[in-house]
C-alpha cells in the first residue's frame, strides 16, 4: 500500500457534537454528498457499528463497499479498513478527534486505497486528497450549522 494521504480541519463546534456526527456511520449520506447510502450490517456490545455497508461516488471513483470499524482507540479515534468492494482492492483510513478549546474541534482524515485496475499513483493520490478535502469540508459545515 501507499503513503497516506491526510487532511486536517478546524470546526467551529465542541468535541462531543463532532464525535456525535462521526460516530453516526449510519447518518453519513445526511452530511457527506461523496456517501450515497450507508447500511449497518452489524455491531459490537455497546451497539456501535462494527461493519457497514457503503454507496460511494467520489469523483470518477463509484463502488459498493464493505467497511470494518475499529473503536478500541475511540473517542479519540476511530479506524476502518475495506472489508468486501466491487473495484477497491484496499481502503484504510481513520478519523482522528481532538479538543482546541471547548468551542473548537480539530479533525485529522487519514486515507490509504487500492485499486483493483491499474491507475497512476499520482492521479490515485489526487483523488484521495480530493476526497478527504471534500469530506472535512462537508463535516465541518454540517457540524457547524
Amino acid at each position: 500500500m501507499s503513503d497516506i494521504s491526510t487532511g486536517t480541519i478546524s470546526i467551529e463546534a465542541p468535541l462531543a457534537r463532532v464525535q456525535e456526527i462521526l460516530f453516526d456511520l449510519a447518518s453519513y449520506p445526511t452530511w457527506s454528498t461523496s456517501i450515497k447510502s450507508a447500511e449497518v450490517q452489524s455491531t459490537d456490545g455497546e451497539g456501535r457499528a462494527t461493519a457497514v455497508k457503503l454507496s460511494i461516488e467520489a469523483g470518477v471513483m463509484k463502488d459498493r463497499v464493505i467497511l470494518d470499524y475499529d473503536w478500541s482507540n475511540a473517542p479519540s479515534r476511530l479506524e476502518f479498513s475495506l472489508s468486501d468492494a466491487d473495484l477497491l482492492t484496499a481502503m484504510d483510513g481513520a478519523y482522528i478527534i481532538s479538543e482546541e478549546d471547548e468551542d473548537t474541534t480539530v479533525v485529522k482524515y487519514e486515507l490509504t486505497v487500492a485499486l483493483s485496475m491499474p491507475v497512476p499513483a499520482m492521479m490515485r493520490k489526487k483523488q484521495e486528497q480530493m476526497t478527504i478535502d471534500l469530506a472535512l469540508k462537508e463535516l465541518k459545515k454540517f457540524a457547524e450549522s
